[in-house]
């Protein structure tokens, strides 16, 4: 693709004079945004940006996104935090073995004076969701999310109830820890665009984290956040996004990579058709808030492992040798020729 002009411009140029273009779509109000978000969560969070860019993907390209870790790296601090710089709705809630479902989606209750049920909405209907600990409700709770999570909808007593857009859950597990848990089925995990696993800071990082946290005294990390981008913006955003050009070329290198995890010696079970679209609309999105209206290789390898390690399993062969999901994405990655 020709993104300067005419073939002669490009053999003007030096050897050492970077590649420019022309976006098609005007980014710049996008861009501007994002960069405002990346600027107000570095006040407080060290490090992690892919964490931080990965969330902001998955925001524009109307994805969920299921975050693991360790407890104390930030998860859920992280979370609210965006949601901080955003000027949307923000709810939270703390998933327990009791939880009900009716405790997420609301409840239908009798009014004396009308003689009549009405609904009460639960804390599902808002813009931004954070679950903390997902993996710790019973399964029809998880169930009832999750319903929610790929309609934008539930329907109570016959009614319909839509919830407004922008929609996104985050929700935050901890690996390690398995007493009173209740493990997420694979079909349920498919519903998360991103699944993010949060590592330890290095030296350089946990200074930085104590640093700022003596320096902080008794001022609250939520005060430093101003909020940038309305619930309009977000939503346009989205929708600039769906115009971002992908090449045929780049559809098909998508699919090699699908094809490959189900032909995998050291998988038990690929990826689906759902891991293939999952991957268009996130790599068209890191795309946009990267300043650019086309798709290029390196956007579909920057999000191929966060999309797909949460959607293979592998072998308990494999597995019990150390192997990861992330391993072997990476392997089939480097197996399959780069388009150009």
């Amino acid at each position: 693709m020709d993104f300067t002009g005419e073939t002669n411009e490009h053999e003007a140029q030096s050897e050492n004079t970077p590649l420019s273009f022309t976006n098609r779509i005007d980014l710049t109000e996008l861009q501007d945004g994002i960069q405002k978000i990346r600027e107000e969560l570095s006040k407080v969070i060290v490090g992690q940006k892919g964490m931080i860019d990965m969330l902001i993907t998955a925001l524009l390209a109307k994805g969920h996104v299921l975050i693991e870790g360790v407890p104390g790296v930030a998860k859920t601090i992280t979370a609210k935090l965006l949601a901080k710089s955003l000027t949307v709705d923000f709810g939270r809630i703390q998933f327990t073995p009791d939880l009900m479902p009716s405790d997420i989606l609301g409840t239908s209750i009798f009014d004396m004076k009308k003689s009549e049920f009405e609904f009460r909405k639960g804390p599902v209907f808002t813009n931004m969701l954070l679950i903390d600990e997902i993996n710790r409700a019973p399964a029809k709770t998880q169930a009832a999310l999750f319903e929610v999570m790929e309609e934008r909808q539930i329907t109570m007593d016959g009614t319909k109830y839509n919830l407004d857009a922008p929609f996104m859950v985050l929700a935050t597990q901890n690996p390690i820890e398995q007493e009173g848990t209740y493990r997420l089925p694979e079909a349920q995990l498919d519903r998360f665009l991103f699944k993010i696993n949060v590592e330890y800071p290095n030296l350089e990082e946990e200074i930085e984290i104590i640093a700022r946290e003596h320096d902080l005294k008794d001022e609250k990390k939520v005060d430093k956040i101003s909020a940038f981008l309305s619930q309009t913006q977000i939503t346009k955003y989205q929708a600039l996004v769906n115009d971002v050009v992908v090449e045929p070329h780049l559809l098909k290198y998508i699919a090699e990579i699908i094809i490959n995890t189900r032909n995998n010696q050291f998988l038990y079970m690929g990826a689906s058709p759902r891991a293939s679209i999952a991957i268009l609309k996130a790599s068209k999105a890191y795309a946009a808030i990267n300043g650019r209206d086309f798709v290029t290789p390196e956007d579909i390898k920057s999000v191929a492992v966060p999309v797909l390690q949460h959607r293979i399993i592998v072998t308990p062969e494999r597995e019990m040798e150390g192997m990861t999901s992330k391993q072997i994405i990476n392997q089939i990655i480097q197996t399959i020729e780069i388009p150009r």
